[in-house]
């Protein structure tokens, strides 16, 4: 949804202008039997994050979106996490982010740095179903590195497990057995929830 399209170029908000509304649906895949041992688990860039302050607004203006993005294609990568100027990790370019340590799942807190991803929400509830502890708290940069499993969420991507970040190896380098547990009631309960 947007405000619509004005015939003159004008940054107030234009008044009597019909809002423009598009949307799209596509079939949900089967549910799928989660085995970390045939996922090769993903490579990640990362970078300081150069986007605005009002990340938490969903907008079609993502130009900031997209170089990230670009520069996790350049380097061979599936995604750019992104954390702010005080090392903090935010979200991704297009993701959020979680994190497991010593068997409990964190992920940033909601705040005006990431979008409220629906996948997101919907692993947070998994998270609690599969009886995994989770805490939505600040994750450093050398949190996040000394991980034992680092995941990805978002609608297109579900929840990748991510086993290295730059040159950094994530835990064993091998898709963990929390996600594993996760992705499993994801594919059943994303047809419920």
């Amino acid at each position: 949804v947007s405000r619509g399209a004005d015939t003159r170029r004008y940054h107030a908000y234009p008044e009597g202008v019909t809002p423009t509304v598009f949307g799209f649906a596509f079939a949900l895949s089967a549910p799928v039997k989660a085995d970390r041992h045939a996922h090769p688990g993903a490579s990640v860039s990362l970078a300081e994050d150069l986007r605005w302050e009002r990340c938490h607004i969903k907008s079609t203006a993502l130009l900031g979106n997209v170089m990230h993005f670009q520069q996790s294609v350049k380097e061979g990568n599936a995604e750019t996490l992104l954390y702010n100027h005080q090392g903090e990790i935010t979200e991704a370019s297009s993701s959020n982010v979680f994190i497991i340590k010593d068997g409990k799942a964190f992920t940033p807190p909601l705040d005006n740095q990431l979008l409220p991803g629906i996948t997101r929400m919907l692993v947070l509830e998994c998270l609690k179903i599969a009886g995994i502890e989770v805490s939505e708290e600040v994750i450093t940069v050398g949190e996040l590195l000394s991980a034992d499993e680092v995941w990805i969420t978002s609608s297109g991507k579900e929840i990748l497990p991510i086993v290295k970040v730059g040159d950094n190896q994530i835990g064993d380098g091998k898709v963990g057995e929390i996600w594993e547990k996760v992705f499993s009631v994801y594919s059943e309960q994303k047809f419920v929830l």
